[in-house]
């Protein structure tokens, strides 16, 4: 932290200093940092809008699924691009109701799905129960996947 400020008191004080030569080098960092960070957010948003078109149901199904892994996950990828790999953690809560009933340790699981699922397609797994809250049982909770992290194939 003391380094950074005074790397940037020194270049402040070239910069008043010998305007002629340092302006020029200062507007190419400047427009380089700008090309830069433009490029981050266009592919952060990128990816966020090919997750929001990610179809995940999460159902409750003891009888179709292992008794460790109660939770039925249906994923249909509805983006155009190839799904390489996803990651996300659960969150369940009373119907009607907006208040998370997962334990969110820091070591909470994190869930992850299908390492390439082609455009279209869908895939069907039987997940383990998250953590809940003492008192509440899974078969009356809606789970959701949040925190949501992928990438998709250019």
């Amino acid at each position: 932290m003391l380094f950074g400020a005074i790397l940037i008191l020194s270049w402040f004080i070239l910069l008043i200093r010998y305007p002629s030569k340092a302006l020029p080098v200062t507007l190419v960092a400047v427009v380089g940092l700008f090309i830069v960070a433009s490029i981050v957010i266009w592919q952060e948003n990128r990816e966020k809008s090919h997750l929001a078109e990610l179809e995940m149901r999460f159902t409750y199904d003891p009888q179709n699924c292992p008794a460790d892994q109660p939770l039925a996950l249906s994923l249909k990828n509805a983006s155009p691009k190839p799904l390489l790999d996803l990651q996300w953690q659960m969150a369940a809560f009373r119907p009607g109701d907006s208040v998370n009933l997962v334990e969110n340790n820091y070591d909470s699981p994190r869930y992850t799905g299908p390492g390439d699922l082609l455009p279209g397609s869908t895939w069907e797994s039987c997940l383990p129960l998250p953590p809940l809250r003492s008192g509440y049982r899974a078969s009356s909770l809606e789970f959701r996947a949040q925190r949501i992290q992928g990438s998709f194939a250019d």
